[in-house]
């Protein structure tokens, strides 16, 4: 039984299928975790007895606190749920620490590095999101608990399957919870005889009719999996049946709406809207703290960003792969080896520390950034040393394959 239920990374399990057989796609390593907004993990009891542990992503300003929080859930990729990758929410959490929250992100059972096991009802999406609900709910009480957080002023987010997730906890006596954000929220399945839309409605619906907290909606006109046909018909049942939702229905995102929380340009589509809503529930708004920007590579006189033969060490292979990454969304990134390896990412999550890892797994020699975005970013003097060895290693005439994705989070690589 096929079932897809695509998050904010990878968005089609046909796509993930055909990415997963080709030999030259390198295994993505963990980023690092960010210092300049105190990032760190922890492991929050959940589940029957409190078995379980969920692996939590935690952002916060500097000091004692308390902040006001926010959560945010994430979606569910194809696949194993313990394949998933740990959840970030960078550019948003980035967004919120400014505005002096701290932030959660909690990794639901049996997702990435939670222990605990996670369940499925089907197409019974109602179910679906109960369940997902109460290890959101594990960890706001795990929140409320701390001394830097402020219990009082608190808002719980959801993207995609988190966004179902939020609307399902938001049936509940929630205290210093003051609203919810759902982003595309909702859930496929296209295994046989599953009407998963209908089942969308009449989960909305039930959700609706137990609602206790004010929510605001943010779904794109081209999202991939809920076409703004069925998000009004999710809205509409959300709101007849006694629920508080303001729908905001924004123009097309880039090429699917359905990743725009990820992406680094998102921020431009959902920051007023958010802001607007937190304003009139009596959460934080201003940005109260600076953090300080990651040090980004200078553009350089190297060669024109177009000049795919003065890209060094490529083969024939590795050229139509540059001709390729000139195509992709910005935020974007190119990283090449003396071996002749090469992979670009686009973007989701620092494409560039993506780029160059995954570069580094397919190859015995360093790799270097070449591009990102829209600029050339080489440096001939620091690479020539590692050019020199490289002038008598004989170029692959046909790599080992690669692999393309326009999804968030994914890279290509040779």
């Amino acid at each position: 039984m096929l079932k897809v239920r695509p998050s904010v990374r990878q968005l089609t399990s046909a796509l993930l299928a055909a990415m997963a057989m080709l030999p030259g796609l390198a295994i993505e390593q963990e980023l690092q975790l960010d210092y300049r907004i105190n990032e760190h993990i922890v492991l929050i009891p959940a589940g029957q007895d409190h078995q379980a542990r969920l692996e939590t992503t935690v952002f916060q300003p500097n000091g004692p606190g308390p902040f006001p929080l926010i959560i945010i859930n994430h979606g569910k990729d194809p696949g194993h749920p313990n394949l998933q990758p740990r959840d970030r929410f960078y550019h948003m959490a980035h967004a919120f620490v400014e505005r002096g929250y701290a932030v959660m992100v909690p990794m639901r059972q049996g997702f990435a590095n939670s222990t605990g096991y996670y369940h499925d009802h089907g197409c019974d999406m109602t179910a679906n999101g109960y369940t997902q609900a109460a290890d959101v709910r594990a960890a706001l009480d795990y929140a409320r608990d701390q001394k830097w957080i402020d219990a009082d002023r608190i808002v719980v987010a959801g993207q995609s399957y988190g966004g179902l997730a939020t609307m399902a906890l938001g049936t509940e006596d929630l205290p210093g919870v003051r609203g919810l954000i759902n982003f595309a929220g909702g859930l496929r399945d296209d295994s046989n005889g599953c009407g998963w839309r209908s089942a969308l409605v009449t989960a909305f619906a039930e959700y609706g009719a137990q609602n206790k907290v004010p929510s605001l909606w943010m779904y794109g006109q081209n999202d991939s999996l809920f076409s703004p046909e069925l998000v009004a018909r999710m809205h509409d049942a959300f709101e007849q049946a006694g629920g508080r939702a303001q729908l905001v229905e924004y123009a097309p995102f880039k090429r699917d709406s359905h990743g725009m929380l990820a992406s680094r340009d998102g921020e431009k589509v959902w920051l007023a809207d958010t802001m607007k809503f937190l304003g009139r529930i009596g959460m934080p708004t201003k940005v109260v703290f600076k953090v300080p920007e990651p040090p980004q590579p200078q553009p350089t006189n190297f060669a024109g960003l177009q000049d795919i033969d003065a890209v060094p060490f490529l083969s024939e292979n590795g050229r139509r792969a540059y001709r390729d990454y000139l195509t992709k969304m910005t935020p974007r990134a190119f990283a090449v080896s003396p071996s002749g390896a090469w992979c670009w990412a686009e973007e989701g999550e620092d494409p560039e520390a993506r780029a160059l890892a995954t570069c580094s797994a397919k190859s015995d020699k360093p790799c270097r950034l070449y591009s990102v975005d829209e600029s050339v970013v080489w440096n001939p003097d620091l690479a020539e040393k590692t050019a020199v060895t490289a002038s008598n290693t004989p170029l692959p005439s046909s790599p080992a394959g690669g692999a393309v994705s326009n999804a968030p989070g994914l890279t290509a690589a040779n």
